[in-house]
């Protein structure tokens, strides 16, 4: 059963957001490979970053180095023996969680240059430390000869840093070409719209290549079952503006 909503389908932006990204990015990589050959690769690769409900923090394989304690021979202390408390309470913490953000990184088949980065955004990307990390990443992109497209399907969080105001749209795909920075292409994205059909830049002398944004969504939607985790007489995990929630309850209700 496909999606009700005619572009991206907000119940998506809630918990089931990582699995989507994730399959997302593996979609595209999948659209694009073979429109690529032979002189371009379009690989998926992984990081990791930790987070909690407050904040966001790259980590490493091991976040901590190992510590070895080893016990000698006790030693008696002079004086009488002092009594220990014992805790009154004992509670859990808040654990951090590794998180796996997938980039797709197009790059020639001759040297394995990056060529362009497509990133998909999550909420880890959008806020508190997650967000600065995101930003360091972006920047020494920008500050390179790669292309980077960034494709932010979430209404919540804070938006890529740009010299004007954004629109208003609950959506955006930014395409940021190596030789017309400053200056990256934009497209706002309503509720009501397909996404769309994006041409990935390459190198010098080759043409763009067509990535069907709704195709790709569509397709993970479909391959995925979403339709069977989505209770779609709840409301959206992410809460609507009144007039988009009165646009929302009529699609579902059509369907």
């Amino acid at each position: 059963m496909p999606s009700p909503f005619p572009g991206m389908d907000p119940y998506l932006e809630g918990p089931l957001w990582m699995t989507v990204h994730t399959q997302l990015s593996a979609e595209i990589a999948r659209q694009l490979a073979p429109k690529l050959r032979p002189k371009y690769l379009a690989l998926t690769t992984e990081r990791f970053v930790l987070a909690d409900p407050d904040s966001v923090a790259v980590a490493t394989a091991n976040v901590y180095p190992d510590v070895r304690i080893s016990a000698k021979e006790s030693v008696p202390l002079a004086g009488p023996a002092a009594s220990v408390a014992v805790a009154s309470l004992q509670l859990a913490t808040r654990m951090p969680t590794r998180i796996p953000h997938v980039t797709v990184e197009i790059r020639d088949t001759a040297h394995r240059q990056l060529v362009t980065a497509i990133e998909v955004l999550s909420p880890t990307n959008k806020r508190a430390v997650g967000y600065e990390e995101y930003v360091a990443k972006r920047q020494r992109l920008l500050l390179s000869t790669a292309h980077l497209m960034e494709i932010d399907l979430l209404r919540n969080g804070q938006r890529v840093p740009m010299q004007e105001p954004l629109p208003a749209a609950p959506y955006f795909v930014f395409v940021s070409r190596a030789e017309k920075r400053p200056v990256i292409d934009v497209w706002p994205i309503s509720m009501a719209s397909p996404l769309p059909t994006v041409g990935v830049p390459l190198l010098s002398g080759d043409d763009d290549v067509p990535l069907d944004l709704q195709l790709a969504l569509t397709n993970v939607y479909d391959l995925l079952g979403y339709d069977l985790a989505i209770d779609y007489s709840e409301p959206p995990p992410v809460p609507l503006p009144e007039d988009s929630a009165d646009w929302l309850e009529a699609i579902l209700r059509s369907k």
